[in-house]
């Protein structure tokens, strides 16, 4: 038998009943501390209600499973995890696996930091689009196209930050943030910049949790204390969530709506490419004015520029796109029938 536990968010005391009774009654149980710390008065109390084998899990060895898997067929085995047991994939990836193998398998479910995290800040949790992690030496590209993918949805970003349990490293906030402003050098998106508004979530759970918020100019100059810590960007703030987050959070700057500053792709080719079309249409009328035979293609231009721009309005950005497309490819052909440089 394998028990999936989770543990809550608040150490020992949010332990669930049921999870208590397991951990009296299992042969062994093992705590993984990968997916976030546990403190060493949470851990003894742990300890000391097992009355079977206690060991303390490593990563690798809930990744490879094999060990946990052979206790499991013949013994009552436990692994406990912070939170909710199943915001961890290896976790589901380890009860899959137990499933396959004839192993019997339960789970017991607690709150995870994760979705208690986005009500203590006040944020309206169907908002929170795709989560990232993001890690000291790796490229934040990925992170960056995420952000700014979510806000033009007008959805919230949770952005976990490192933890190495062997080296017992977290990264602080603000080299997230200072890392994120880096990236934002090789990008042409206009995601992150000194005035985007942040949330840094703490210690959620714990009695010294704190929620801090501001613009990132800002929020470089505080000190965030004890660590675990989370990165929220929002995208677009209902009046609620804002007024939330006055009263659950400390707000260094008034909460600001990340999605103001962000276009979609399509809007920003369309600021482009509508105003070079027009006026290289502009420009070659004059041209064929004694030419009754190309008033209808100038004609056609000029409606599928329109066209254009009421398919973005509709926000039908992909047929938008295709008309601006088929109003510069008349204007370039009627530029090169006149000796005229298509791309001037």
């Amino acid at each position: 038998m394998l028990w999936f536990i989770g543990l809550g968010i608040s150490g020992f005391k949010s332990i669930p009943v049921e999870a208590m009774d397991v951990l009296t009654n299992a042969d062994i149980v093992y705590l993984e501390q990968f997916t976030s710390p546990i403190g060493k008065s949470d851990l003894n109390k742990i300890k000391d209600v097992t009355m079977g084998e206690f060991k303390l899990a490593k990563r690798w060895l809930v990744e490879d499973g094999k060990e946990i898997l052979e206790n499991a067929k013949k013994k009552k085995v436990a692994l406990l995890a912070y939170g909710d047991p199943y915001i961890a994939t290896t976790h589901i990836e380890l009860r899959t696996r137990a499933i396959e193998e004839k192993i019997k398998t339960h789970s017991i479910h607690a709150s995870s930091s994760l979705t208690s995290m986005i009500g203590e800040c006040g944020l309206h949790f169907y908002k929170i689009g795709r989560i990232a992690t993001i890690m000291s030496e790796m490229s934040l590209t990925t992170p960056y196209y995420i952000i700014y993918k979510n806000i033009i949805e007008g959805n919230h970003t949770v952005l976990l930050l490192e933890y190495n349990q062997d080296k017992g490293f977290f990264l602080d906030p603000k080299d997230a943030l200072s890392d994120l402003l880096d990236t934002e050098k090789g990008q042409t998106r206009n995601v992150v910049d000194l005035s985007s508004y942040v949330i840094v979530a703490s210690r959620i759970g714990f009695k010294d949790q704190k929620i801090v918020a501001g613009k990132i100019s800002s929020l470089k100059k505080i000190d965030f204390g004890k660590a675990p810590h989370t990165l929220i960007i929002p995208g677009r703030l209902h009046f609620t969530e804002t007024d939330a987050l006055k009263i659950l959070g400390q707000c260094l700057d008034e909460p600001y709506d990340n999605t103001e500053k962000n276009k979609k792709i399509s809007v920003q080719m369309m600021k482009k490419y509508v105003p070079m079309v027009r006026e290289a249409l502009e420009e070659i009328i004059p041209l064929y004015k004694e030419q009754e035979e190309f008033q209808g293609i100038l004609e056609n231009a000029e409606l599928y520029v329109k066209d254009a721009e009421k398919f973005l309005e509709d926000s039908q950005d992909e047929v938008a796109i295709l008309s601006i497309g088929y109003a510069d490819g008349l204007v370039d052909a009627l530029r090169l029938a006149k000796g005229l440089d298509p791309k001037m």
